[in-house]
């Protein structure tokens, strides 16, 4: 069975897991892109981006796991731009320009119904009016055999978190400050819902942690 996954979400060391006031122009929040200026500089970035060059190691390993058997993405509308409300027209087709860097469906969560839009690459976003569990099932039938991974924003990773559908969770833990924005754990109590950290690793640009779900029996 496809496993959720989160991967290279970043948190300020004040709990944000994206900064205030997102806009067109600030679509990480005020102050929200110095949370991911570790991951920039990476050769996998740079690769699934279209570039070339950058830096290895382990702040490129963990940006390259995230892509590892991925059959699947699933998104909250934040994530996939800034509009609110009802959708105006078909012209908003995300902030990856024609050839998103997922290449696979990619399940977007939404109140608002819109029909699919087939990028190149192999990228189709599907919108999904009926929830976040709907949206996983979906995305389970598409992955088939390979896992799903599960997007931004804050709000949709809480949700999934709450109801223990998240297998596993990369967090990046960046020492900046932003002072206000969008708290990621906030009143979540992450043993209880079944979560232990499996895995740490230390580097310059970030502290990387992954937690996964696990049973009882099996908690350190």
């Amino acid at each position: 069975m496809p496993r959720l996954r989160v991967h290279a979400f970043a948190v300020s060391l004040d709990g944000y897991g994206a900064g205030p006031k997102q806009d067109l122009a600030n679509p990480l929040g005020v102050g929200g892109v110095a949370l991911h200026q570790w991951a920039f500089a990476t050769r996998a970035f740079r690769r699934i981006h279209g570039g070339e060059g950058g830096s290895t190691g382990a702040d490129n390993d963990m940006i390259a796991r995230g892509f590892d058997n991925i059959g699947a993405w699933i998104m909250g509308r934040n994530m996939f731009g800034p509009i609110r409300g009802p959708w105006p027209d078909d012209s908003w087709k995300g902030w990856w320009g024609d050839s998103p860097p997922y290449h696979c469906p990619v399940f977007v969560l939404t109140r608002h119904p819109r029909a699919p839009i087939k990028m190149e690459g192999g990228t189709t976003f599907h919108f999904v009016t009926d929830g976040l569990r709907a949206a996983l099932h979906r995305a389970e039938d598409a992955a088939k055999d390979r896992d799903i991974r599960l997007g931004g924003g804050v709000a949709t990773i809480r949700q999934y978190l709450c109801e223990g559908l998240i297998d596993e969770m990369h967090l990046a833990m960046v020492p900046v400050l932003l002072g206000a924005g969008e708290y990621l754990l906030a009143d979540l109590d992450l043993p209880k819902l079944g979560y232990a950290l499996t895995e740490h690793v230390p580097t310059p640009g970030a502290s990387h942690v992954v937690l996964r779900r696990v049973r009882l029996d099996e908690r350190p």
